[in-house]
């Protein structure tokens, strides 16, 4: 098949223009992303064909970090290159970070509006049910494509308690189950031997990508902007299963070790990350801004998206091989299900964040609104935040 891409250069104002328009109309989170996506380069325009956009998807399921920035990234990659790569993915990131930083503003001051106090504690409340609806949106993939059963079980549970209990050690479970299953499936002779050549250049370009934000924020800002730019990695770099997997993590971090928030504040922060365009993950942008301002919400955004280009920039013509690697399957295999059981965790954790009574009552109407009655995320945070303002209004104060 011959594509319009491989016929007639895109033009990168023709990048700009139409990753741009997906960064600002793309709410909803991955599952809106990948539908817009295959509908301007498959069905639209025909730079890709449909096998290939698929199975950039599947890649994309095997790499940590938001899978769908770096679905985006690649479609961009694939019809411009490199460049188109650079300005098509940060056309679709830069809408909804200066909306989420702007609205930073409002909602992590030290005295917000009463209405904003409101929004924030209404939308706050609904979050844990989010939360648990994502965790389910990924049960049933997840399962059509395990191993052992049990095995996958122990992973779940290992990914909801660690979550639950300890999540600032997240990444490591994460890491450890995918690394398990991957030990388990060599054990038992399942991988031809491959010679694995390519893996020292692009491992050793990787570790300097990563050492390179933290050297250069201790350089230009001390400690806490590298606290920013370790805790932007770790959510750029090391997660696996989608935005709210981090969740566990950043909130141990912001809240209870670094100080830089409070629960409600962060409720605040995971909410703007699902109501906002673009990627979820920008999530840790409000996390940063509470840190340094607008400079650490800068940072934070740069650094947990630097490995999602690392990844298209220097590996992107070895899609295909990574599509049909073994070895990686069976990494995801462990790594996922324990992801999955991070999502119900933090849930958990979540719920213990909500402070006023009637935030419990919010929550419950979300589980009804994202389950029996199948809404989306957007419509019932916003939902929620009305209430929230209409009770704060009525009140005089969140905690009537």
């Amino acid at each position: 098949m011959t594509l319009e891409a491989d016929a007639a250069p895109v033009s990168l104002w023709t990048m700009l223009r139409q990753w741009g328009r997906l960064g600002c109309i793309g709410f909803g989170g991955p599952p809106s992303h990948i539908r817009l996506l295959r509908q301007l380069v498959v069905e639209r325009r025909g730079w890709m064909d449909a096998r290939e956009f698929e199975d950039a998807v599947a890649v994309c399921n095997l790499l940590p970090g938001p899978a769908s920035t770096q679905l985006t990234i690649f479609c961009a990659w694939r019809v411009r290159g490199r460049l188109g790569a650079v300005v098509g993915g940060a056309a679709f990131i830069v809408p909804g970070l200066i909306v989420i930083l702007a609205l930073s503003v409002l909602f992590v001051s030290s005295s917000p509006p009463l209405a904003v106090l409101g929004a924030g504690a209404g939308a706050g409340g609904a979050v844990p049910a989010v939360a648990v609806a994502a965790g389910s949106s990924l049960v049933a993939p997840s399962w059509r494509n395990r191993g052992a059963t049990w095995r996958w079980l122990l992973y779940l549970v290992a990914g909801l308690a660690s979550a639950a209990t300890v999540g600032e050690w997240l990444v490591l479970v994460l890491l450890g189950c995918g690394a398990t299953e991957l030990a388990i499936r060599s054990a038992h002779g399942d991988f031809p031997k491959s010679s694995g050549q390519d893996a020292p250049a692009a491992a050793d370009k990787l570790r300097g990508l990563a050492a390179a934000p933290l050297a250069l924020t201790w350089l230009a800002g001390g400690a806490v902007l590298a606290s920013v730019a370790w805790e932007a990695f770790k959510v750029g770099g090391l997660s696996f299963g989608g935005g709210f997997v981090i969740i566990p993590l950043m909130q141990t971090d912001a809240v209870s070790h670094y100080h830089w928030m409070t629960g409600a504040e962060f409720l605040n922060a995971v909410a703007l990350g699902q109501i906002t365009p673009g990627p979820v993950v920008q999530t840790v942008a409000v996390v940063g801004y509470a840190a340094a301002g607008i400079a650490g919400g800068l940072l934070a955004s740069a650094v947990a998206f630097a490995p999602s280009f690392a990844f298209v920039l220097l590996g992107g013509r070895h899609f295909d091989r990574i599509r049909g690697d073994q070895r990686a399957r069976a990494f995801l295999n462990g790594a996922g299900p324990a992801a999955i059981g991070a999502i119900f965790g933090s849930a958990i954790t979540l719920t213990k964040t909500l402070s006023h009574p009637w935030q419990f009552l919010v929550l419950a109407g979300a589980l009804v609104l994202l389950f029996p009655l199948r809404r989306g995320v957007v419509l019932t945070l916003l939902g929620a935040a009305a209430v929230g303002v209409a009770i704060a209004l009525a009140a005089g104060t969140v905690s009537p």
